[in-house]
């Protein structure tokens, strides 16, 4: 069965947070570099509810897994 592909902003609203472009992109700036040696689900700047959805998505490679890394790698550039 082919998992569902979401678009990025649908991660952000997924999170409750702003999804349009600029405020992506924002929140991409405030919260760079994450450094290598944590997770992204680890990240200080996520709430409990948050941390937990990022986690699960990974670990159960749902649909929203490649966007959560797509997440993690911009959040990994300076």
């Amino acid at each position: 069965m082919e998992k569902p592909q979401h678009a990025f902003h649908e991660l952000f609203a997924q999170l409750g947070l702003p999804c349009d472009a600029l405020s992506i992109a924002q929140f991409v700036q405030t919260h760079s570099p994450l450094p290598g040696r944590v997770a992204l689900p680890d990240a200080d700047f996520w709430s409990p509810a948050q941390a937990s959805f990022l986690r699960e998505s990974l670990q159960q490679d749902n649909g929203w897994a490649q966007q959560v890394d797509a997440l993690s790698e911009a959040l990994r550039v300076p």
